[in-house]
């Protein structure tokens, strides 16, 4: 959540900010006009509230001195029902207030290149040298399903659309990435985690998916339950509602979990293959920080998931997202695209993300300073990597002109030396 101190004091640099977020002026106005009726009413009921005090007092002192009260006692009453009745108009005021200030996106960062969509982000740098191949590429899930570790026609008839089987040396594929994804960011310094798989909706809000994006998730009938988008919810929640000591800063996080997604609004996009499912594996990093170290945490955070890109050998690019193009908590992202070859284009496979205290603010997570100041403290969260993607990143750089699929050598440890995936072997016991 931003903070209504920095709209009030300069309400034209927030519409200036939040108008490249497709945030139209008269939101702005909106909520400054909340504020201020906000705060008048609790200046009206602070006023109120040392009458009734007062009347309280000649009270006291008429019963002590055998006088009579019933003026002061029938004015205490008469303050008592104003107060009651500003408390409800405040209530309203408030919920209305908190709810157009939650659906408010992150101010950009001022260096994120400005622009409605991702046509608009500006490209970093260029890793790697794009595979040449002898023969037609095929489609990863093409290449899955010739081999019989990708099995989405079963997955459909269980489940439905989006869903995948991963079968025999598929299983052992995608285990082998995100142990070897965890195993890297243990040596970077990250705690691993296994959070809960489901959360509250005190969580979802802290981290920005609710209020706002409560359909793109799936959430438990008759439970205040949700399903996880991503572990960036578990992570980042972990420290809700506390004030960490300065000295345990910065924190890092990661954890394997799966995500959900209803991947509302996205009919017709992606339908086959890996690239866009209801239920996916993905490593998460999350870190907690002192404000002035963000950005320069951002670099590392990107840094430690290029570094698994790289480890495996696989061209990639990382952009800078446009301002309209960035999650709502975001002030600025770094996208990492891996090169798919059978769309002879790069495809994202992270978002690294400095939401600065805007998670902070909402889930109320502080640290205490050396002199004892309390600050929020800035918040980031980064894939390290999304696996099914990973897989068909793998799938289709590395395939073979018979079909099979060569492994990365940093992936062979994890898969028991085995360092090709073919017919002969994609079951084997």
């Amino acid at each position: 959540m931003l903070d209504i101190k920095r709209i009030r004091n300069n309400p034209a640099e927030a519409k200036e900010k939040l108008a490249t977020r497709a945030v139209a002026p008269e939101q702005i106005d909106d909520v400054l006009a909340l504020d201020e009726q906000r705060r008048e009413l609790l200046q009206q009921t602070e006023q109120l509230k040392a009458e009734r005090n007062q009347a309280s007092d000649q009270i006291s002192i008429a019963k002590r001195n055998h006088e009579n009260a019933d003026e002061a006692i029938a004015q205490m009453r008469e303050v008592g029902s104003r107060i009651k009745a500003l408390d409800n108009k405040l209530d309203d005021v408030l919920t209305e207030f908190n709810d157009k200030m939650s659906r408010l996106p992150n101010f950009p960062h001022d260096t994120d290149p400005i622009g409605p969509d991702e046509n608009y982000s500006r490209e970093e740098r260029k890793i790697g040298t794009l595979p040449h191949f002898d023969f037609q590429p095929k489609a990863h899930w093409e290449i899955g399903e010739d081999l019989g570790i990708l099995d989405f026609e079963r997955a459909g008839k269980v489940s439905g659309a989006r869903f995948v089987y991963y079968m025999g040396m598929g299983a052992k594929l995608e285990r082998a990435i995100y142990n070897f994804m965890l195993d890297q960011h243990a040596e970077e310094g990250y705690e691993e985690v296994i959070p809960p798989y489901m959360v509250n909706s005190a969580s979802m809000y802290g981290t920005g998916q609710f209020p706002k994006f409560k359909e793109d998730v799936y959430q438990l009938q008759d439970e205040d339950l949700t399903l996880i988008p991503t572990a960036e919810v578990p992570l980042t929640n972990y420290y809700r509602d506390e004030v960490l000591p300065v000295a345990k800063l910065p924190v890092y996080l990661t954890a394997l979990t799966p995500s959900f997604r209803s991947e509302a609004g996205s009919a017709g996009r992606d339908t086959r293959g890996l690239i866009r499912m209801h239920q996916f594996n993905k490593v998460e990093m999350v870190k907690y920080v002192k404000p002035e170290n963000s950005y320069d945490e951002l670099e590392k955070m990107t840094a430690n998931a290029e570094n698994i890109l790289q480890k495996l050998g696989l061209a990639y690019h990382v952009i800078t997202l446009a301002t309209g193009d960035m999650s709502f908590t975001a002030a600025e992202t770094h996208d990492l695209e891996v090169w798919i070859p059978h769309q002879e284009t790069y495809r994202e496979i992270s978002s690294c993300s400095n939401c600065e205290d805007f998670q902070a603010r909402r889930a109320q997570i502080r640290y205490r300073d050396e002199d004892g100041k309390v600050h929020l403290v800035h918040t980031l969260n980064g894939s390290g990597l999304a696996v099914g993607r990973t897989v068909a990143a793998i799938l289709e750089n590395y395939q073979n002109a018979d079909g099979s699929v060569t492994i990365p050598e940093a992936l062979v440890p994890y898969m028991h030396g085995i360092t090709k995936i073919t017919k002969e072997n994609a079951h084997a016991k």
